[in-house]
């Protein structure tokens, strides 16, 4: 199937970045708010990820974002808290059958688990296949939306011309996503501001436009915000706030 799978128009809405950055800015407390704090390395232990949310509730970032196997744990732990939890599936190649996304997404949503950040299909993208790639987000963001959750969708930009950034983008926010995403972090590249502002540029207020990917200073964090981003994926959260005064 190669039938394009988009229709909206691009430039129907807008965002007011200045705006958005300026605030999240303001305070490291709004800051943090703004910021997934994240491990997703594959060697990572349940003593650092208690840590992870140990530090995701005393600053009230948006969430502890984890792998899947550490749902459970990251659950129990912020329970009460207020901060979600989020869990990366398909994760990291954006290779998973359609029904094992909706299994995975099912799963994890029933242990509690508020955003779910999925990888695109890379490769039936950059082949074409628009229509199989709105079908695979879809089926995740159904199961998403109907447990009342939200769906990121990883487009690994560094994998991608700005054509297909545009075109993923596009089809990604058509199909269901609530934040469309930079990257995993595993792949040749992470964020940069210029993806950014493209990926705002196509999703203007229909959809957050989530930076992550080699995002390790405030000065980083700045640039992102102020191209477009509103949200931050980083493991360096603690040491980014504590730039911006937090101790």
């Amino acid at each position: 199937m190669t039938a394009p799978a988009t229709t909206s128009n691009t430039t129907s809405t807008s965002f007011d970045t200045a705006a958005f950055a300026a605030k999240a800015l303001g305070s490291w407390q709004s800051l943090a708010a703004v910021i997934d704090h994240t491990l997703l390395k594959p060697e990572a232990t349940r003593a650092q990820v208690e840590a992870l949310c140990a530090e995701a509730a005393r600053y009230r970032f948006a969430c502890a974002m984890i792998n899947p196997l550490w749902a459970s744990v990251a659950t129990s732990a912020l329970a009460g808290t207020g901060v979600a939890v989020g869990v990366v599936i398909g994760f990291p190649l954006g290779c998973s059958l359609a029904s094992t996304l909706r299994q995975e997404a099912e799963a994890l949503l029933k242990l509690g688990v508020r955003e779910l950040d999925m990888v695109q299909p890379v490769g039936l993208l950059k082949g074409g296949d628009d229509s199989t790639v709105a079908y695979m987000i879809q089926s995740a963001a159904k199961v998403t939306h109907d447990h009342g959750a939200l769906l990121k969708v990883i487009l690994e930009t560094s994998l991608l011309t700005d054509e297909e950034k545009t075109r993923a983008s596009q089809i990604a926010i058509d199909a269901g996503a609530d934040f469309i995403k930079t990257s995993t972090g595993f792949s040749k590249s992470g964020a940069t501001p210029e993806d950014i502002a493209l990926m705002r540029s196509v999703a203007g207020n229909r959809a957050g436009v989530k930076a992550s990917g080699g995002i390790r200073t405030l000065a980083d964090v700045r640039a992102m915000l102020e191209a477009g981003a509103s949200r931050i994926g980083a493991s360096a959260s603690v040491a980014i706030v504590r730039e911006l005064g937090a101790e």
